[in-house]
């Protein structure tokens, strides 16, 4: 079956902690033979997961299972939980262009239902998209504009909303660095 003539719906719900602060958002998981689990961010060669580890136990394997291509979903979902931090995408449906997961070839045939999302989280203040695409689907659904990579603007309802760099491995930005964009967000949002 040709890649373009089938649409996708996202497989997981929304990730909510009860004291959910931030809600970061991606574009849209890779497809199912990428996933190392069944959870956001799940391919192993994804730098989101150690980008967390580097910030929060200042070692970049923290979340991964030693000796395994796999990520510690419970101590995931644990530290989410502890620091209230959300996690959803901007596509709720979409259609690959190319048989992979870059965001170049993502055709978003419908994006989340933002204000649903943000209705189940009252304490959230800030949004964090991690990537341009992500960053450019917020910007229509709120009516604000694209901030640059690393910075943030506002909505008329005081909502914080940042543009982090791609934590894919394609992004040409090395870890580290990734990890003080977003340990500068965090920050700034409470969280750390």
């Amino acid at each position: 079956m040709n890649a373009t003539s089938t649409t996708e719906c996202h497989p997981w719900a929304p990730f909510i902690p009860p004291q959910a602060k931030i809600l970061i958002m991606g574009t849209f998981p890779p497809k199912p033979n990428r996933w190392s689990m069944d959870f956001y961010y799940p391919n192993f060669i994804n730098d989101f997961w150690r980008i967390m580890g580097l910030i929060f136990h200042d070692d970049r394997n923290y979340f991964c299972l030693p000796d395994k291509k796999e990520f510690n979903l419970p101590a995931i979902k644990a530290m989410l939980t502890d620091r209230g931090i959300a996690l959803n995408d901007t596509g709720a449906e979409v259609r690959r262009l190319k048989d992979n997961a870059s965001d170049k070839f993502l055709e978003i045939i419908k994006p989340v239902n933002f204000e649903a999302l943000l209705e189940q989280m009252p304490l959230c203040h800030t949004v964090a998209t991690t990537g341009e695409k992500a960053a450019s689907i917020i910007s229509e659904l709120t009516g604000t504009p694209i901030p640059r990579m690393g910075e943030m603007t506002c909505n008329t309802d005081g909502l914080n909303i940042w543009r982090m760099p791609s934590t894919s491995r394609a992004y040409p930005l090395r870890l580290e660095k990734k990890a003080e964009y977003y340990a500068r967000m965090l920050h700034q949002a409470g969280i750390i």
